[in-house]
């Protein structure tokens, strides 16, 4: 089976050079055509010896899936449908912006934590993502669109440190010079709150930004909206902040999507103000967006505006979010569509994250 070249850096390819009888220097040379130029064919190759090119097009793919879909909102934002060869598939979100681009990666097919208000987590859970998997959807995107990636946010389908063997090794291409060359810092990863990960990711990658996406102010609501929560308490996972924070010494963002009735009221604005206090920390509030066949209202601007002022009234740092692609489907909770096995798209069900955000 041939092994795809997206996703490899020198020192993965180097071995492959050496059984070929090929020097050492030409891994560099055919991942420049490869993350620089993000050439289609082997054959474009123009600087690499038509033998060696005869042998790479032999053992190697320039990539495994295909856009099947490709959808554009009024404010620019681009939703992506890419297709694995198995059938299933993933979402992934670009949102062009005037000095950068971002894009919305997902690393799993569906989502094992099953919040209630998200499309993805409805849908269920298919397989993990690996790396080379994960870094094709930048590559696909930045191909198809030719454009230069800025900031990538790990926001979309699936939960970020439920596969963090993958996700990391992803973030190694992403971050290196050569592969895909983007900064730790304009990457940030996501999550609802996996306690030892979020700890090895400060050892591992200190740089990289960190969101967690809280949505309650207690374990009671929590348990509710965030399902792992119930495995991962709020003691534990804030726990885990602290320890992060005084690890990195990095500001982690805490996202709450509002939902009217439920998690925005004078009540959850304090509670959420005393669990954050004395912590490094910023706020984004995100209205929630209406996911089909579920019961959650979004709450309405009044309340939002005035839940961000309890926050800012007890010293916290707050932003009020505006969801990007809302009317393509590729806002906050709304990345659903799932090829099934046989090629039929699943017509229900997103992640519970925001695929809006640049990191810094």
């Amino acid at each position: 089976m041939k092994k795809n070249i997206v996703g490899m850096l020198p020192e993965d390819l180097v071995p492959w050079l050496g059984r070929e009888g090929e020097p050492s220097y030409r891994a560099r040379q055919i991942l420049r055509w490869v993350y620089e130029k993000k050439v289609s064919s082997f054959r474009d190759m123009s600087d690499i010896p038509l033998g060696l090119r005869e042998k790479l097009s032999a053992s190697f793919v320039l990539g495994t899936t295909r856009i099947a879909e490709v959808q554009t909102s009024s404010d620019g934002t681009k939703k992506f449908l890419l297709v694995f060869p198995q059938g299933d598939s993933v979402e992934v979100v670009a949102i062009p912006q005037r000095s950068w681009y971002t894009v919305c990666l997902s690393t799993q097919v569906g989502c094992p934590v099953r919040c209630p208000f998200c499309a993805t987590g409805r849908a269920g859970f298919r397989r993990p993502l690996a790396a080379d998997e994960i870094v094709e959807e930048a590559w696909r995107v930045s191909q198809n669109e030719r454009a230069r990636i800025t900031h990538l946010v790990f926001m979309g389908m699936g939960e970020p440190l439920l596969n963090y063997g993958e996700l990391t090794r992803a973030l190694r291409v992403f971050n290196s010079s050569e592969g895909l060359g983007i900064g730790s810092r304009r990457i940030t990863v996501s999550t609802v709150g996996v306690p030892e990960k979020i700890l090895q990711l400060a050892r591992d990658w200190p740089e990289v930004n960190l969101a967690l996406s809280l949505h309650a102010p207690s374990d009671d609501l929590r348990n509710f909206l965030v399902p792992l929560n119930r495995t991962y308490p709020l003691k534990e996972v804030l726990a885990a902040v602290r320890e992060y924070l005084r690890l990195t010494r990095r500001r982690v963002t805490i996202e709450y999507t509002l939902w009217q009735g439920l998690n925005d009221g004078e009540v959850h604005a304090l509670q959420l103000s005393r669990l954050l206090r004395g912590l490094l920390v910023h706020v984004n509030l995100i209205p929630g967006n209406r996911i089909k066949g579920t019961p959650f209202v979004p709450s309405p601007p009044e309340r939002v505006v005035a839940f961000a002022a309890l926050l800012q009234k007890h010293g916290i740092p707050v932003t009020l979010r505006r969801s990007r692609g809302q009317d393509i489907r590729a806002a906050c909770g709304e990345l659903y569509r799932i090829h099934g096995l046989r090629g039929e798209v699943a017509d229900d069900y997103c992640p519970e994250k925001r695929c809006n955000a640049a990191g810094n």
